[in-house]
């Protein structure tokens, strides 16, 4: 039976341009079809990805609800049976308004992790499995207001996400995969990926997606 992922993301599962004003990657180049792709008719992967979301925090910037936290129950519901949640979400965490670090990130990723355990609890039900990822690290960038919007503290505390990520996976037994290892932020704007370090993504964790799964 084909098996189905849901991809939880912000701007990157969403496939947003590093180009300011740059349309939308295609849907061919974003990393959960990349993803799907690679698992050869084996799985489906619906992506769910909005710009600015973060774990749990509220923004009251924004026209949509970024809270992770407030929107993943409704989603698993609507996608629900899933046999895997990919969960890559942090970097908007460390917005200066937000006042976050990659620790408290990471302390946000566990409380989705919680909600996914949480929310499957009829005898019927069975338990997704989880990946946390990684998020890409931010860098350096010429965007005016960029690095303004993340604060230049960002860029070192993106590079610490792996290290936290893979506490909480190793604490809550999920799988862990680190996106930085095989894609990088485009200098455009020092957050955002250009289509083939998007893809990368999904090709990258291709082979732990197969393990976890059993595919």
């Amino acid at each position: 039976m084909m098996k189905t992922i849901l991809a939880f993301g912000d701007s990157l599962t969403f496939g947003a341009n590093p180009i300011p004003g740059g349309p939308r990657h295609p849907y061919e180049d974003r990393w959960p079809t990349a993803l799907e792709r690679t698992l050869e008719g084996k799985a489906r992967v619906i992506a769910e990805g909005l710009g600015g979301r973060t774990t749990v925090h509220d923004d009251g910037w924004a026209a949509a609800d970024r809270n992770g936290a407030r929107l993943l129950p409704t989603l698993l519901e609507s996608h629900s049976p899933l046999d895997l949640v990919i969960i890559m979400l942090g970097t908007n965490d460390l917005k200066p308004f937000h006042g976050r670090t990659a620790q408290e990130a990471a302390n946000g990723m566990r409380r989705l992790v919680q909600i996914v355990r949480g929310h499957y609890v009829k005898p019927t039900d069975v338990m997704p499995k989880i990946i946390l990822v990684a998020p890409p690290h931010i860098r350096d960038t010429d965007h005016p207001e960029m690095l303004l919007h993340f604060g230049e503290e960002a860029i070192g505390q993106s590079k610490l996400f792996a290290r936290w990520y893979k506490l909480r996976a190793d604490e809550y037994g999920t799988g862990f995969f680190d996106a930085a290892t095989v894609a990088e932020a485009h200098p455009a704007d020092g957050v955002h990926l250009d289509a083939a370090n998007t893809r990368a993504i999904g090709e990258g964790m291709a082979p732990l997606v197969k393990e976890v799964l059993g595919l």
